[in-house]
């Protein structure tokens, strides 16, 4: 996918991003990595036939990772993105100004992936063919020899099978933290917005409960002077007042009635009011819900961060017994080269024994 004679130094892909790595303690915050945006690299080292990502941050490199076909980047938002890099043991974050420049950085990622891949399928493949080239290089030896060979080798398959197996489970268990942690942040960030809004409504309750009591008053008022206006109606109907006093009560009477229109307004307010409390309600049973999956999330991260140590464990004891068994394969084969070498300077002796 890309050239593999480009020099070591020389650089496939640059973008500016501010880089993150994820806090060992918590494996959840982000600590920044650089303090302004940095180049972040894509480097192929012809050497060692790998592809690698480097970001330099003043005189020392924050980021120096090995892409692996098992790696996986992630686009979290619409501007940041994360891939794991187990052999560090972290999680690296980019930040990048547009989500343009995101999306060019993942579509590079991939195609280093694939390239990653591919490379490593030729790298297995020619150690493979070197291994039989050597094992098969005594032509002259006799067929039980080349036999006896077969044996260590199936067993070197199967190691190497198994190897592939459990870095398999361990990357699967990786994506799985990964997918918990985005999932832990996005709980983490709406319990915030719902505390934000539980704070405001708070405000906004106590606020109206203090409006509602001076409504209280201002309405208990209100009553006071309508009884008073209508013991003064009465009172005038009573004693028959004179023309002057039909004016009096029409206004009066207009007086009640404006009285009783803001009690009803009053009123209605004060339901509106009621109604926000229940809402207020509702938001407290939502923040109680938030923070229960908060905590059934931060339960699974564990369980899943166990079983990522117990996978780690059993990925390094399956290395040291191929480690071990590609050792004892290589004594055996030793052995074998000197038994050949025995049985051909039998032969070469036979033969001139025949001679004679």
């Amino acid at each position: 996918m890309f050239p593999h004679h480009r020099e070591r130094d020389q650089p496939i892909f640059s973008t500016r991003a501010h880089v993150f790595q994820i806090d060992p303690a918590t494996k959840r915050n982000w600590i920044p990595a650089s303090k302004h945006a940095v180049n972040v690299s894509f480097f192929y080292d012809a050497n060692r036939s790998v592809y690698r990502i480097i970001s330099v941050g003043g005189t020392k490199a924050i980021i120096n990772c090995t892409v692996t076909p098992s790696m996986t980047f992630t686009k979290t938002s619409q501007k940041f993105g994360q891939w794991a890099d187990s052999r560090a043991n972290t999680v690296y974050g980019l930040g990048f100004a547009t989500e343009q420049q995101l999306h060019q950085f993942s579509e590079k990622f991939k195609e280093v992936k694939d390239a990653a891949r591919l490379a490593r399928g030729k790298s297995q493949d020619k150690e493979l063919v070197n291994t039989a080239l050597t094992i098969a290089a005594p032509q002259y030896s006799q067929s039980p020899p080349v036999m006896c060979v077969n044996g260590p080798e199936d067993k070197l398959y199967r190691s190497q099978s198994a190897d592939i197996t459990l870095s398999s489970e361990k990357e699967r268990i990786k994506k799985m933290l990964s997918e918990g942690s985005i999932c832990d942040m996005n709980l983490e960030a709406e319990l915030f917005g719902l505390q934000d809004s539980n704070s405001k409504l708070v405000a906004a309750l106590h606020e109206a409960n203090a409006n509602v009591e001076q409504w209280k008053k201002q309405l208990a008022a209100y009553q006071e002077e309508t009884e008073r206006l209508r013991e003064q109606v009465a009172d005038l109907e009573a004693h028959g007042a004179q023309g002057p006093s039909d004016l009096l009560k029409d206004e009066l009477t207009q007086s009640l009635e404006e009285l009783e229109a803001l009690l009803k307004a009053k009123d209605e307010e004060i339901h509106i009011l009621q109604s926000k409390k229940a809402e207020y309600h509702e938001m407290e049973h939502a923040r109680d819900e938030a923070i229960r999956r908060f905590r059934e999330m931060e339960m699974r991260n564990a369980e899943l961060e166990r079983r990522i140590q117990n996978t780690e464990q059993n990925l390094s004891n399956s290395l040291e017994e191929r480690d071990r068994m590609d050792t004892e394969i290589q004594r055996a084969i030793e052995i074998l080269d000197i038994k050949i070498f025995d049985l051909n300077d039998l032969r070469q002796s036979l033969v001139k024994l025949l001679e004679k």
